[in-house]
């Protein structure tokens, strides 16, 4: 994490021109490492002074100063703002003893430079909720446009604004982060949990339930520069660095339909538990105890969940793996699906169902993503209009897709390969992300 890296040209540099389509609608978050000097002192984490070894051009300036420069590069390439890491600890070889001194300054730091986001990790006081409900409320005090996701202490969606599902290997993220996301929607009564749950980097499970999205995979395609297989983001399974287009559909869904907290809708979860597993090779996991051949690194997540919408219908061949199927009604009033696929032995694979959805209306916009043998939207009511367009939501050229669904009464159906064409036509020439696709009805 330094200067060059995020900044620079070179090879292997400019992580900060990644994604930049979208950078208008994201922080550039700067992870672990920015804080403390290139030797590695772990005494310097939680210290929220910018590093001036790892940014030299910063040599000099107070600490405020440095953050508001990084600020301003990062605005200039278009981003939405800057993000920090923070060590949930007062940095130990600063000595500070007093938490409000220490904390009130570096949140005033933050005011100043005009900082957006902190991503608070592990430290000494990270798993207690006690203390980050403490900085959250002293945030809002001191630095109130700042917002501070928590993670690790599920209490702490009570007052947070955002709340992290945490890190995942990605071999088998989708129902590990399924899981996650299922125990924090009730780990408090109903009406507590305020936060929006931020899902990591696994966008149509962003989508599919309200959920905020921070991007980890990169452009960066193939070995590390070491010539070592990236075990964080394997070629391997879902190939996560080559589905790049994913990411654009699900960052331009939010543009649509904001991420939303946990107490603006009810929730469905599904009793029945789908079951994956990867069969682990080396070279495939961050966690070195999963790091061995033949590791059977399994994971369970129920099958159906819905934020503000009843329980689909999902209907499968007999003997056939069903999706993950998740849906939400978003305050706005628009409607997202996600159709995602299982991981057995060591394959991703992408199951189709007939996906039926009780909905109200047609008045708004609905994202689909995913694949189907089809998507049925039902009505209690006739259902009525003129027009339908779809559009890859990668995509700019909306096409008139009237004549290609069904209508009959109160359902109309899109079929599978309807939007498998249109979700994918956008799509990036080699890229592995399955579709997603805007669809409107017009009177």
């Amino acid at each position: 994490m330094n200067e060059k890296n995020i900044f620079g040209t070179g090879k292997y540099e400019g992580w900060g021109n990644m994604f930049s389509r979208l950078h208008k609608d994201l922080y550039l978050v700067l992870d672990d490492a920015w804080d403390i000097p290139l030797n590695g002192d772990k005494g310097y984490y939680g210290s929220l002074i910018v590093d001036s070894g790892r940014f030299p051009t910063l040599l000099g300036q107070t600490p405020a100063q440095k953050l508001a420069a990084l600020t301003k590069k990062t605005k200039a390439l278009g981003w939405k703002g800057l993000g920090l890491w923070i060590c949930a600890q007062k940095a130990p070889n600063l000595q500070i003893e007093n938490d409000t001194t220490y904390w009130t300054e570096r949140l005033n730091w933050m005011k100043d430079a005009g900082i957006s986001y902190w991503k608070v990790d592990w430290g000494k006081d990270s798993k207690s909720a006690e203390w980050r409900t403490w900085l959250t409320e002293l945030g809002k005090k001191v630095a109130p446009a700042l917002i501070i996701e928590q993670a690790m202490t599920p209490t702490t969606m009570a007052t947070a604004e955002v709340y992290r599902t945490y890190d995942v290997e990605n071999v088998i993220s989708i129902p590990h982060t399924i899981d996650r996301v299922s125990k924090l929607l009730t780990a408090l009564p109903k009406g507590q949990a305020v936060s929006i749950i931020n899902c990591e980097d696994e966008p149509y499970i962003a989508v599919g339930l309200g959920c905020a999205i921070g991007i980890m995979r990169h452009s960066y395609n193939g070995n590390l520069p070491t010539g070592v297989q990236d075990h964080a983001f394997p070629p391997v399974g879902k190939d996560l660095k080559s589905s790049l287009d994913e990411e654009t559909r699900a960052v331009l869904w939010h543009r649509i339909a904001l991420p939303f907290g946990i107490d603006k809708t009810d929730f469905y979860i599904d009793t029945a538990i789908l079951h994956d597993y990867w069969t682990m090779k080396t070279n495939e996991t961050w966690l070195k105890s999963h790091d061995k051949d033949g590791y059977k690194n399994a994971w369970q997540a129920p099958a159906i969940i819905t934020r503000g919408l009843e329980k689909p219908t999902v209907v499968i061949k007999t003997g056939a793996f069903a999706p993950y199927i998740l849906a939400s009604k978003y305050p706005n009033g628009a409607i997202a699906v996600a159709s995602l696929g299982r991981t057995i032995d060591r394959e991703y694979l992408k199951p189709k169902a007939d996906v039926t959805l009780k909905i109200d209306a047609l008045d708004k916009p609905f994202g689909i993503f995913g694949h189907y043998s089809s998507l049925t939207l039902q009505l209690d009511r006739p259902i009525s209009f003129t027009r339908v367009l779809a559009q890859d939501l990668a995509g700019e050229i909306p096409v008139d897709i009237t004549k290609q669904i069904i209508t009959n009464g109160n359902k109309v159906t899109i079929p599978g390969a309807l939007i498998d064409r249109v979700g994918l036509s956008a799509a990036t020439n080699g890229d592995k992300s399955e579709p997603g696709m805007l669809l409107v009805f017009q009177k």
